[in-house]
């Protein structure tokens, strides 16, 4: 597992939802919802994290316990729950729980299934999922493509990638190998969760706080209903049960 970028800076906003438009509507002095932050869900077990192999797997029999109840494929479960056990071991301040990764997951792709698509045993998302275009129609921000459509596959203007929805610059910043394949993939879920466990707890120092949350999820997408939705359906997962 390659270590986790904690301290590094963003230099942009970081995923943009693929199911829900941001619609930039948080503004200072913005009251802080209800129920933030979510409930923790189930212990994840103490595991080696830094194993070799795919570390996830050390989680297969928790997932595959807990995730026909949730409704999110295990290899899902599994990187939402290393990429939690990970930060609790390099960032114990952070306080980041696995139901929070799965409330983004489920906005951002429904857990890697967006549109029919499948999540391999090392944890690869096919075929791709890309977000809209960010040209700032629609509600979306503008995000001019910086690397001709490398990452992305749009010349000219960014897209979301992945199941966790990453925009190429950040991903750039906190994209990390979390399966050891020796490839840094936002379409790997494990990478993506474990790089978005990185940025969550960057963003919001100590998530187990209304104000640390709030900011994580202000990060991940600027709109108060995003991080509503987020909320609720972590504190679903956090009782056994999706919404």
């Amino acid at each position: 597992m390659s270590r986790v970028r904690w301290g590094r800076a963003v230099a942009v906003v970081g995923a943009t939802a693929l199911l829900m438009a941001s619609s930039c509507s948080w503004q200072v002095g913005t009251p802080i919802p209800e129920g933030v932050p979510p409930p923790a869900g189930d212990p994840v077990p103490k595991i080696d994290t830094h194993a070799g192999g795919r570390p996830a797997d050390q989680l297969r029999e928790w997932a595959a316990e807990r995730a026909p109840h949730l409704g999110i494929p295990i290899n899902a479960l599994e990187a939402y729950a290393y990429a939690a056990r990970v930060a609790e071991v390099e960032n114990p301040d952070c306080h980041l729980e696995w139901t929070t990764l799965a409330g983004i997951g489920e906005v951002e792709s429904h857990h890697g299934t967006f549109r029919g698509a499948q999540i391999a045993e090392n944890g690869d998302v096919t075929p791709p999922i890309r977000g809209v275009r960010l040209d700032g129609t629609n509600g979306n921000l503008e995000i001019i493509d910086n690397d001709g459509g490398e990452m992305d596959g749009d010349p000219t203007h960014a897209r979301a990638m992945g199941p966790m929805q990453f925009i190429p610059e950040t991903w750039r910043l906190y994209g990390v190998d979390a399966n050891n394949d020796g490839v840094i993939s936002p379409d790997n879920f494990d990478d993506a969760a474990l790089s978005a466990a990185g940025y969550l707890c960057w963003r919001g120092k100590d998530l187990s706080t209304p104000k640390g949350w709030m900011e994580a999820l202000r990060a991940y997408n600027l709109s108060d209903q995003y991080a509503r939705t987020v909320r609720d359906w972590a504190t679903a997962y956090a009782d056994g049960h999706p919404l």
